[in-house]
């Protein structure tokens, strides 16, 4: 149509435009002002382009030198295998939860940052991002989409700057024309129902704590936001899995068409989806490490992989229980060229060796699949047989000591434990304080037993750094105790059922308590601990075997038990299963099941590990383990040189040094409590 034709324009409530010369004479415009008006007509009456989130991020996304490593003009053909899981986010497209199961390091947040920038840009509306915590959230929006946004032309002209006055843009919440973009952590219960949303996108799922704010499941949470939309909304779950039975995502793969990425050989051009177990090489010589393919045997060279990927689809390997609920699944196999290659995937698996903790870490970010926890207890006269006569109450490798308390009905049970480099680890002391929570007598006692000592091999006087204590039981007593012992010896706890290996322990938040009669607002410090996570540890580490050299190296982790430890002790710590069970829908999780009546043993275990976890024992660095094993009097190893520390004070002889300030802290600057 010309410029000129006399088709009319018609705009809503207003009469028709039959020619410039009536436009003109109308508005008494010039020419130039009729035709601007005219074309800006045009573009809004025009539809949106019919794009895909692929076809948008090819044509308008930048990668920032601050958030990637190949900055430039984003290629979706870098990572072809993208380009369905993209699509299927496109508002076009009919799938409603999308969900990805995926390894390390594949592209998988960028796809979702692609969709941000899709929704900013092309489908606006309220959109909600959700990261394992706040604090990742603020790091996603400094690091991830303001770099998005400022190397986007598209995006940044619909997203005002921070800087300027009610600019709506601000660290969590990105307003833009017809919508906004908000991110939250899951710890946030407050953020995940903070608004209706039509997209939301949960990265790293599998790292959410079981619970917001004890106010139930972040994801289903999330997820509830969405229920005004109907069937426009979409749901974009992305993690690297964890452990079976207890993954979201592997739960929302198996629920879903479990689609995998086929890709031809290049020599006979059999289409399969690449697995591990084809993955081989010469014994010692990961550098020769080539895929086997399945249909001619033929040795695969990883140059092929550039086309190979180029030439591969998707393709759903089982019925999904919702039409509308597409899985995928990748493995580090198919990383492109440049990234993780398979002879740094075979170095990587052979280092795994011998180790759980590493294999298990090798399974979900290699393979992308979860880890099988063994939960079965190992054999008590197995422990018994082990048990060893202590040359003093702390051996000489044991440099800080915690314990874990739990409270009975008719007693207080306490277990101190001395910790060493590695997490090796050492029963010092089994207590049983009679009296229970009502009696003052028993709480007396327990606070003797902070000031009480233990003497190391080297002479060495030691108390108890941290003692953690179990709120579950009269939690108002356990409080008004704690209280008065203050923050720095004593850390209230409570057991959350469930595994977070990331964070296994989570706080302290304050919650109220009611002490000696007043409630108190906010009055008691309380830190959760996810005790599956210490339970599976102190199992596998129970079950190490030690090395028949006498002078051999003893594996980090291990558990010693001394000859005093009675077969009722021994019985207890190895009182719980790990069973996995399913529910109505039948999902599978995994849970912790007694064995026995009595598991206390275990209990102040667990508690005891917490209290170690606390004080930064997983996170201690090389300066620190030389302070302890100075303060021990034990002869310092053997290490790389290190930029002289400056020297800190002589702490008291067996007690981590906790200068006093508002906040206490280890001596290892960054690690607060």
């Amino acid at each position: 149509m010309s410029e000129s034709s006399s088709t009319p324009w018609q705009t809503s409530g207003s009469a028709s435009v039959d020619s410039y010369s009536d436009l003109t004479e109308d508005l008494d415009l010039g020419f130039d002002g009729a035709e601007d008006i005219l074309r800006a007509w045009r573009r809004g009456m025009r539809p949106d382009p019919d794009l895909t989130v692929s076809e948008w991020a090819d044509q308008n996304r930048w990668l920032s030198s601050r958030a990637s490593a190949e900055p430039g003009r984003y290629r979706t053909a870098r990572t072809p295998y993208l380009r369905a899981i993209m699509d299927a986010l496109s508002p076009s497209h009919p799938a409603q939860r999308i969900s990805f199961m995926k390894a390390a390091q594949v592209g998988a947040t960028e796809a979702g940052n692609n969709w941000i920038g899709f929704v900013i840009h092309h489908a606006p509306g309220p959109m909600l991002a959700v990261l394992p915590t706040v604090e990742m959230a603020k790091r996603s929006s400094r690091g991830r989409i303001d770099p998005l946004i400022d190397d986007s032309p598209a995006l940044k002209e619909r997203v005002n700057p921070a800087r300027s006055r009610d600019a709506g843009n601000s660290m969590l919440s990105k307003e833009f024309p017809g919508g906004i973009l908000v991110l939250t952590g899951a710890n946030s219960a407050t953020g995940l129902r903070s608004m209706p949303a039509r997209y939301v996108f949960l990265d790293e799922v599998d790292a959410y704590p079981a619970s917001a704010d004890e106010e139930g499941d972040p994801v289903t949470l999330a997820e509830a936001r969405t229920t005004t939309f109907a069937h426009r909304r979409k749901v974009f779950m992305v993690s690297t899995p964890t452990i079976r039975g207890l993954s979201r995502i592997e739960r929302e793969f198996e629920a879903s068409d479990q689609q995998r990425y086929f890709v031809p050989c290049p020599h006979c051009g059999h289409q399969q989806w690449l697995q591990f177990e084809r993955l081989r090489w010469a014994r010692g010589r990961p550098e020769t490490a080539a895929y086997h393919c399945e249909g001619c045997e033929h040795p695969i060279a990883e140059h092929h992989k550039t086309e190979m990927l180029a030439r591969g689809e998707w393709r759903a390997t089982a019925v999904p229980t919702d039409p509308k609920a597409l899985g995928f699944h990748l493995s580090a196999l198919y990383s492109p060229i440049g990234w993780k290659s398979w002879e740094q995937i075979a170095r990587d698996w052979l280092a795994a060796q011998g180790s759980d903790e590493m294999l298990r870490a090798a399974r979900n970010t290699l393979l992308g699949e979860t880890w099988i926890e063994s939960g079965e207890a190992p054999e008590w006269q197995r422990l018994a047989d082990r048990r060893e006569a202590f040359a003093a109450q702390i051996p000489t490798d044991g440099l800080f000591l915690t314990a874990g308390a739990d409270v009975q009905k008719d007693r207080i049970e306490v277990d101190v434990w001395a910790w060493g480099r590695g997490l090796q680890s050492w029963l010092v002391d089994h207590i049983v304080i009679p009296g229970g929570p009502d009696d003052p007598d028993c709480w007396n006692a327990l606070t003797a037993l902070l000031g009480q000592t233990w003497t190391h091999e080297n002479g060495a006087i030691m108390t108890i750094a941290k003692l953690a204590i179990d709120t579950g039981y009269e939690s108002a007593a356990v409080y008004g105790w704690a209280r008065q012992q203050g923050i720095a010896q004593v850390a209230p706890v409570k057991g959350l059922e469930g595994f977070n290996r990331a964070t296994p322990v989570s706080g302290p938040t304050f919650v109220d308590a009611t002490v000696n009669g007043r409630k108190l607002k906010r009055g008691a410090r309380l830190w959760t601990v996810a005790t599956a996570t210490f339970k599976a540890e102190t199992y596998r580490y129970l079950r190490l075997e030690r090395p028949p050299e006498p002078d051999a190296p003893i594996p980090a982790g291990t558990i010693h038990l001394p000859d005093w430890a009675d077969s009722e002790w021994l019985k207890q710590l190895v009182g719980e299963q790990l069973v996995t069970i399913r529910d109505r829908r039948g999902y599978a999780r995994q849970e912790w099941q007694k064995l026995r009546e009595r598991n206390e043993a275990l209990d102040t275990r667990v508690y005891a590990r917490a209290a170690a976890w606390i004080l930064g024992a997983d996170r201690f660095d090389e300066r620190m383990w030389r302070q302890l094993e100075k303060q021990a009097g034990v002869e310092t190893v053997a290490v790389a040189p290190n930029p002289e520390p400056e020297k800190p004070s002589e702490p008291q002889a067996g007690r981590i040094a906790t200068p006093r300030r508002r906040s206490w802290k280890i001596s290892t600057p960054r690690y607060m409590d």
